[in-house]
């Protein structure tokens, strides 16, 4: 099936569109929404100025669509975004999230489109260990939940992370996939890249509970 990729450059969608390939999907085009606001209700922010490299790393075109990140305004600029594409379905990398999965799942029945959610349901750490295994190389790039400190922030995540990450779930209730915010990530590496992402200059941006890491400059580099 020949499919619109919804990605940010974070794991989910990294791994989702991994999967897809696997199970014999055409890849058309990523699609990155580029979020106005900090607070987007749908869309992955932190770093999103890297989707570009990610692109290249991955060997696919790119459609890149600004929205304001207002609650359902953003859902119109998706649904007006999909609709200029020659596709049959639509991959996003949902994991527990009946917000964002409904609302993909309402455009795609408008647009007579398939929604493919491979990571749906699954158990997260089962997910994460996954991804480690697989060979992802990801880094957490914000926090923004009760167990995280500035550490965390440029964290690779292999298995020691996400034992660390099912220890704050069993104290402090987490998502261990931050699929409720907790955190976002940055895959620097997959299986289906040609090259790979190196981060040259970044720093940790902390303020009260919650924190990011800019990433200052990045560049693609051979594998």
């Amino acid at each position: 099936m020949k499919i619109a990729a919804l990605c940010s450059g974070g794991k989910d969608s990294a791994f989702a569109l991994w999967l897809a390939v696997d199970q014999g999907h055409k890849i058309d085009k990523l699609v990155a929404m580029i979020p106005k606001r900090e607070d987007s209700w749908m869309f992955h922010r932190p770093n999103i100025h890297l989707i570009d490299l990610f692109a290249e790393c991955a060997g696919l075109p790119l459609m890149k669509v600004e929205t304001g990140g207002e609650r359902e305004k953003e859902l119109e600029d998706l649904e007006q975004a999909l609709r200029k594409l020659d596709v049959e379905g639509v991959l996003s990398g949902a994991i527990a999230s009946n917000y964002q999965k409904s609302r993909i799942d309402r455009i795609c029945d408008k647009l007579s489109l398939m929604h493919l959610a491979p990571l749906w349901g699954r158990d997260p750490a089962e997910l994460l260990r996954e991804m480690v295994g697989a060979g992802f190389e990801a880094v957490i790039t914000s926090v923004a939940a009760e167990g995280f400190d500035e550490k965390w922030l440029g964290r690779k995540i292999d298995e020691k992370c996400v034992k660390d990450l099912i220890k704050l779930r069993e104290k402090f209730g987490i998502n261990v996939c931050g699929e409720g915010g907790e955190y976002e990530s940055l895959v620097l590496d997959a299986p289906f890249f040609e090259k790979r992402i190196e981060l040259v200059e970044t720093q940790r941006m902390w303020k009260g509970t919650r924190g990011y890491l800019l990433v200052k400059r990045a560049e693609v580099v051979e594998k």
